[in-house]
């Protein structure tokens, strides 16, 4: 079966996904917020129980990406119990702080090691640099995928593989890859300079 053009994936993405008013976001108060989210997101490979993969870093992941993922949780449509649990309360005001916070976060430089092989997994990844490419043209409701750690590019993939995360997009993309492909191409986007861990 053909795969959708990329053009119109794109183009799906990007009216499906509403953006947030960023600019209307109190960083401070985000600063405040983002608490409770320390412990977990700040500590250089701090594991996920089970199934274990590394919390994924977020620091400088751009603002309506963290705000979109945070309404998913809140409204159960992806699948962690502590970040539904961490969300449930939260109002779209506070979410949108939080959100211009972590993107405006220095956070740490922090090794992200994967156990596949970047260069087989750059020549993979050619599909998936039109949206998550480092680039100032970047959609901003796309995730940067830069310096994040493998198992948890891995375990995203799978995730949309099997329809836990429910996305016909990024399912199309990732339809007949290999367990060896995702993590070759998780390699490939954890050897490259981007996310920090929060501060």
């Amino acid at each position: 079966m053909k795969k959708p053009s990329l053009a119109l994936l794109v183009s799906v993405l990007s009216a499906s996904i509403p953006q947030m008013n960023v600019q209307a976001a109190d960083v401070d108060a985000g600063r405040a917020a983002f608490e409770t989210c320390r412990g977990c997101h700040s500590i250089p490979a701090y594991s996920n129980a089970y199934p274990t993969y590394y919390v994924p870093k977020i620091g400088g992941q751009r603002a309506d990406y963290v705000a979109s993922a945070l309404k998913a949780y809140r409204e159960k449509n992806r699948p962690h119990g502590t970040m539904k649990a961490n969300t449930y309360d939260l109002s779209d005001q506070t979410i949108e702080n939080i959100a211009a916070y972590i993107e405006s976060a220095p956070g740490k430089e922090t090794k992200s090691p994967a156990g596949g092989d970047p260069a087989a997994g750059k020549k993979l990844a050619q599909s998936c640099l039109s949206c998550h490419a480092e680039s100032k043209d970047a959609q901003s409701n796309v995730p940067r995928l830069a310096g994040q750690y493998g198992n948890y590019l891995v375990k995203a993939m799978q995730d949309y593989q099997s329809g836990k995360r429910n996305n016909p997009i990024m399912q199309s993309m990732l339809q007949g890859l290999s367990g060896d492909d995702l993590e070759n191409i998780s390699a490939y986007f954890a050897s490259l300079k981007g996310l920090t861990t929060t501060d």
